[in-house]
């Protein structure tokens, strides 16, 4: 096997979702039968998902708050596309989180997640 493009990226829950409404916004024809579709399926899973609740500031920022940890770049994604809301949760998207991670440095990533990704406004009655 060859590798055609070493070169790529990774991209969050987020991105994903504002690239397909561009696509859905987009009047032009991809020649695609399927692709409303696929993208409409999408979009119904990405608005019930944490990314509907993002912007690319608080990414930036809770990114920002994750270099003293020394997590990969594929753990930051992981938490940024569902943030973690327990020690357990932490767990599952860490390798090694128990060699690597003291409690009070979980317990600080739960707090710094909580408070970049709160979640959906609170309606007050």
């Amino acid at each position: 096997m060859e590798i055609v493009n070493p070169c790529f990226s990774v991209v969050s829950n987020f991105e994903v979702m504002e690239c397909l409404k561009n696509i859905k916004d987009t009047k032009k024809k991809y020649g695609l039968r399927n692709l409303a579709t696929i993208t409409y399926e999408t979009l119904q899973f990405l608005e019930e998902s944490p990314c509907k609740h993002q912007n690319r500031e608080t990414i930036l920022a809770f990114i920002n708050d994750m270099q003293p940890y020394k997590l990969t770049t594929n753990e930051c994604l992981m938490m940024v596309n569902d943030p973690p809301s327990s020690a357990l949760h932490i767990q599952l998207l860490i390798e090694d989180s128990e060699e690597r991670l003291t409690e009070e440095q979980v317990a600080k990533i739960i707090e710094i997640a909580k408070t970049h990704f709160p979640g959906p406004p609170q309606e007050s009655n």
